[in-house]
């Protein structure tokens, strides 16, 4: 009852640290999204790059996070960031690599034969028919690896507060100083809460993006 009393009396400041929180895992992801894509696309169309990319990304996600956190701090001093949002989101975006690169390497190297050679039979070319054919029916797939980096990297950017990073691994770190269960639990609430809606609303917009006719 403590708990739920403190998340009421603390709602604003709550509230705050979630946004900040939020906000730290889209940069990351949208990062690792915008370059992961083309990266899953590229080791498609020249298969002998897919090992050592693939190998690369799952011993990056092997590294503890408290680990690649704090290897993060003497590379970005070098920049006088080395701690706070840069190094933070930095390994955050390591992690979300493997699942969006993996996904999309699987999703497009599963399509049927024929669909390739379907459109080469009416003259498309190759980013014709990635961009018109391929991606529209890999899309659930790609979106299973966002999804994935999304939920997985909300509990990971709660270890990145020992960084200065901020967000909802505040509540965890000052509840662990503090011995105060109440920060605790309400920072492990609101992270729980927070990757259940999101996985929620990703897997809603899949459903808008993916074509009625793969749906179906």
């Amino acid at each position: 009852m403590e708990t739920f009393v403190y998340m009421w009396q603390n709602a604003g400041y709550i509230a705050s640290l979630t946004g900040q929180h939020l906000m730290l895992v889209c940069i990351a992801v949208g990062v690792a999204i915008l370059i992961g894509v083309p990266l899953g696309i590229l080791i498609v169309r020249y298969k002998w790059l897919a090992t050592p990319v693939l190998s690369l990304t799952t011993i990056v996600l092997t590294i503890p996070s408290i680990a690649l956190f704090g290897l993060m701090i003497p590379v970005f001093s070098l920049i006088g960031q080395g701690i706070g949002i840069v190094p933070a989101v930095t390994a955050v975006f390591l992690y979300s690599l493997l699942p969006i690169v993996r996904n999309t390497h699987i999703a497009l190297s599963n399509l049927s034969g024929g669909l390739h050679e379907a459109g080469r039979g009416i003259g498309m070319t190759f980013w014709q028919r990635l961009f018109w054919v391929e991606i529209p029916i890999a899309l659930p797939v790609i979106f299973g690896g966002v999804r994935t980096a999304v939920v997985m990297n909300i509990g990971v950017m709660a270890i990145a507060a020992v960084i200065g990073a901020g967000g909802l691994g505040l509540l965890l770190l000052h509840g662990i100083s503090r011995s105060d269960p109440r920060l605790l639990i309400t920072g492990a609430i609101m992270i729980s809460i927070l990757a259940i809606g999101m996985d929620f609303l990703l897997h809603r917009l899949q459903n808008i993006m993916t074509p009625r006719g793969i749906r179906q």
